[in-house]
């Protein structure tokens, strides 16, 4: 899918603004881009006051010329440093005498004009530090902004992943996928892994969608049972297929939950782990081998095939094929689709672009100062990934009509 371009801003040059941009060259002394940004700060901090001054007349119900009996009126002005795109800057402003005065130009307390805040959030959803966005912002702004007043900044978003996580769902998703990267956090001075499961959906239209993302330490069937009770919880009555890994607990927990519900074990993740300790001389040669048996063409045939892989490899890797025997019940379910619907639940595309994205965190951040700053950069990541996410499933049509077939009365009309 192609980028969408961002309009280009066309300048269009009027008679007035002719007359501003020569009064700005008469005025200050430009030689160089810095040079208007310094004239464009010093003009922006006088206009403050100006405007300022209007809201004071307002304020009051007299012009500063004026005079009046009421019993307030102006008292100097108070001089106060604010950050702004152009930098940091002194602006002086108005007081009156009961101090009843509210400016909204720059109201009390506000300390930053810049829209800074949008820039550290988009900053931290690429995985950036609190220190590293406090040097960018230095470098950049000429302002020091504390890494204490940046995690305050994003905490802001708090409240936005709370609605996330709890906002209804659909009531069916033919296909679910949970998967898990794992990230170290600090707790009390010590270093933990910790694992951020991701849950993403293929719901009834045929586009994906992260349902939940949870960041847990203990894997077991309690544990998952809680999630899934979670997602009926909020609306979701019904999953055809869930596709996951080998985690601990899982396949209990989904009966439990959703006793129709048919746990098929993730075919790319059962690749990976079998080729894990093979050696690259014949990692390509066995992962050939073991496309014999999940692109075989019914279950008996694949049975046939895991027989041959087996006998072939055992001997040199005596553990290796052990898991595709134990976990067979959770493999074979694929076998009763067609290539197109194997496809969309064995290629985990649609999972692995998002979790190229969530790696990235881990690249920039060795460590995650605690679990609520992994979840907010997390959070960002997601919604920053998802913008994206407007085509559906390649030959969603397709494979909708044999999931209706395989699982009659369960999905939309």
């Amino acid at each position: 899918m192609a980028r969408e371009k961002k309009p280009v801003h066309r300048v269009q040059m009027t008679e007035g603004k002719r007359n501003i941009i020569h009064q700005l060259l008469e005025e200050y002394d430009i030689q160089s881009a810095e040079d208007i940004q310094d004239a464009l700060k010093d003009l922006l901090g006088g206009t403050i006051k100006e405007m300022m001054e209007a809201e004071m007349d307002d304020h009051l119900g007299y012009e500063k010329s004026e005079r009046s009996d009421s019993d307030d009126y102006r008292n100097g002005y108070k001089r106060k440093r604010v950050n702004s795109r152009y930098g940091s800057m002194e602006i002086e402003v108005p007081q009156d005498r009961k101090s009843t005065f509210e400016p909204q130009v720059v109201k009390k307390r506000q300390k930053d004009i810049s829209d800074i805040d949008q820039k550290i959030i988009s900053m931290y959803a690429k995985g950036m530090t609190t220190r590293q966005i406090s040097e960018t912002i230095e470098d950049i702004y000429g302002f020091e902004t504390s890494e204490g007043f940046i995690s305050d900044v994003t905490d802001k978003i708090l409240p936005q992943i709370e609605d996330w996580q709890n906002r209804p769902l659909e009531e069916v998703y033919p296909i679910l996928y949970i998967d898990a990267i794992h990230y170290s956090v600090r707790d009390n001075g010590v270093i933990r892994k910790l694992a951020a499961y991701v849950i993403l959906g293929i719901n009834a239209e045929g586009k994906k969608e992260v349902l939940t993302i949870r960041i847990g330490e203990n894997e077991s069937s309690k544990y998952w049972l809680s999630v899934l009770n979670e997602l009926k919880n909020r609306g979701v009555k019904d999953i055809l297929i869930i596709c996951a890994d080998g985690l601990t607990g899982i396949k209990e927990a989904i009966a439990a939950a959703f006793p129709k519900t048919e746990y098929q074990r993730c075919i790319v993740h059962q690749v990976r782990n079998t080729l894990k300790y093979v050696p690259d001389k014949d990692r390509k040669a066995f992962a050939t081998d073991l496309k014999t048996i999940y692109q075989a063409a019914d279950e008996k045939k694949a049975l046939a095939a895991l027989d041959r892989v087996t006998e072939k490899w055992t001997p040199k890797y005596p553990n290796s094929m052990k898991r595709w025997k134990d976990n067979w019940d959770a493999i074979s379910p694929i076998f009763k689709f067609s290539a197109t619907v194997r496809k969309v639940i064995y290629t985990t595309n649609a999972i692995e672009s998002l979790n190229s994205t969530y790696r990235k965190l881990n690249r920039q951040r060795s460590v995650f100062p605690s679990d609520t700053a992994l979840l907010k950069a997390l959070y960002l990541a997601t919604f920053e990934a998802t913008k994206k996410w407007t085509a559906t499933i390649r030959n969603w049509a397709q494979v909708y009509g044999e999931l209706s077939i395989m699982y009659e009365g369960r999905l939309p009309e």
